[in-house]
């Protein structure tokens, strides 16, 4: 693929491959652990959620933030954080992000009221906007090209399900015997174990430039471009999160305003790109990566299956909780399927992605995982869990799991190596720009079918389960479209993830 943006050239600077499988693991781990803890935190937070209102006395209307805030800065800082990543080095940006991440959590668990809370949980997503790009970009560049590369990608992949279990599991057990406080210290003692482990364990950076790195940053990023993209993911992410939590705050005047400023600086940001490639200078995002067809359809079809993906996760939670009557830990033993089907399609990708024709997994992968919402969609309340639900589970996250690997290849090759950080921070922004939006367009459609419902009482369990099948059918036709787009888009894509000489 012919491929490279056009950019400024910078010298790139490479970082001994690691040759050692026994290193190999070491750097894998400690970057799955952090991506884990990351997640983990997130899932806490989610079954804590009532403890930490009532102990916080945390508002009805701030209820959601802090699940919300760490997903608005978190997608709103990747751009940011991975083209500083690229010009800082990805070691030093990972060690900060963990160190940071570690503080962070401590202090989320040491929390006095909701505004400490939501402060240190936004502060939680700006340090996983800094450890996961970093994290790519130390795969990418330091492990050979081949299996330990792909598994280091899917490992990626899986650490972040597996810590949002793990962190449901094992926050709902804190916070029934010491309290939700506990597991925050568990994983910021976690995280400040594979900190002082990546001191050891992460290959150096590369030999860069003898300049301050204050000069590299200036001269070395798009500091305009990187300032407007972030800007309107911070109003648009901002926006998402607010109508997410009551779609009614689309008629606020800020509500308007921020998104229609949102969307004024996305051409303003194309015009922004397009200027500094006419220069020869460096772009964060080079228009000329869009003309890229199979760059442009994974990144569509990652924020389509990643919204997917989240979105039957949560409204089959709805489903058993408010529908079939089932509690929260009943509802998420019946989703932990999902969660174990994801990990393991995960691990068989990495090892397996060599040798699989790309198109026809991504296509066969979508085209199951789309019968997911479809058999949610056509439920019948009285049923069994083992006679659809069950199926839906396990079938739901096997095309975002693929993606997740073969877009991660795809888009490592598409930027150069000095680029690696942020060639993750877009693909990452794809994904958490995919939750957000398919949490607010799923929400709009089960209000307004739910409201549009003939029974007077909104909240029965009929009237919940006809907007809840709108949303499932809705999330049957994404995954029909990204179908679509991985015949349009790979057809041309022979092999990824193997060995070059």
């Amino acid at each position: 693929m012919d491929s490279s943006p056009a950019t400024t050239p910078v010298e790139d600077s490479k970082t001994a491959t690691i040759h050692s499988k026994f290193r190999a693991t070491l750097v894998i781990a400690q970057l799955l652990g952090l991506n884990l803890f990351s997640s983990f935190c997130n899932g806490v937070v989610v079954v804590g959620l009532p403890a930490m209102a009532a102990s916080l006395h945390i508002n009805e209307g701030l209820l959601v933030w802090p699940t919300s805030v760490f997903y608005l800065t978190a997608g709103s800082c990747l751009l940011l954080a991975g083209s500083i990543a690229d010009v800082v080095g990805t070691k030093t940006m990972s060690l900060i992000g963990a160190f940071t991440a570690a503080l962070s959590t401590m202090a989320c668990g040491l929390a006095q009221n909701s505004d400490q809370l939501i402060a240190f949980r936004a502060l939680q997503g700006i340090t996983n906007a800094i450890i996961v790009p970093s994290s790519v970009s130390i795969i990418s560049t330091s492990l050979e090209e081949g299996r330990p590369r792909n598994l280091g990608f899917a490992c990626l992949g899986f650490a972040g399900p597996i810590g949002f279990s793990l962190g449901l599991v094992l926050g709902g057990v804190f916070t029934d015997s010491t309290g939700w406080r506990s597991a925050f210290y568990l994983a910021a003692a976690a995280t400040f174990a594979l900190f002082l482990a990546g001191i050891w364990a992460l290959p150096k950076d590369a030999v860069r430039p003898r300049k301050s790195v204050w000069s590299r940053i200036l001269t070395e990023i798009d500091i305009i471009g990187a300032f407007i993209g972030t800007a309107s993911l911070v109003m648009l992410s901002y926006v998402l999160a607010v109508l997410s939590a009551d779609i009614h705050s689309i008629h606020k005047a800020s509500t308007i305003v921020l998104l229609v400023v949102s969307a004024i600086l996305i051409p303003v940001f194309v015009g922004w790109m397009q200027y500094q490639e006419k220069h020869q200078r460096n772009a964060l995002i080079p228009n000329s990566l869009w003309k890229n067809w199979v760059f442009t359809s994974c990144c569509l079809m990652v924020l389509l299956t990643t919204a997917v993906c989240n979105c039957m996760e949560l409204y089959s939670s709805l489903f058993f909780q408010q529908v079939q009557r089932r509690s929260a830990l009943h509802a998420s033993l019946q989703i932990l399927p999902s969660l174990i089907s994801g990990a393991l399609t995960n691990i068989s990708t990495g090892i397996f992605v060599n040798r699989m024709p790309v198109m026809w997994s991504v296509l066969i992968s979508s085209t199951i995982s789309a019968v997911a919402p479809l058999l949610m969609a056509l439920i019948n309340p009285d049923w069994p869990y083992w006679y659809d639900a069950f199926f839906a589970q396990i079938l739901t996250p096997l095309s975002c799991d693929i993606l997740f690997t073969v877009g991660l290849l795809v888009v490592s090759d598409v930027f150069p190596t000095h680029m690696q950080a942020l060639s993750g921070a877009v693909f990452n922004t794809c994904a958490q720009l995919g939750t957000a939006i398919g949490l607010t367009v799923t929400s709009l459609i089960a209000t307004s079918v739910t409201n549009a419902f003939p029974d007077a009482d909104k909240a029965s369990p009929g009237a919940l389960m006809v907007g809840y099948r709108a949303v499932f059918w809705t999330m049957f036709a994404a995954m029909a479209l990204v179908s679509v787009l991985s015949v349009l888009g790979l057809r041309t894509v022979k092999q990824l993830g193997v060995k070059r000489d």
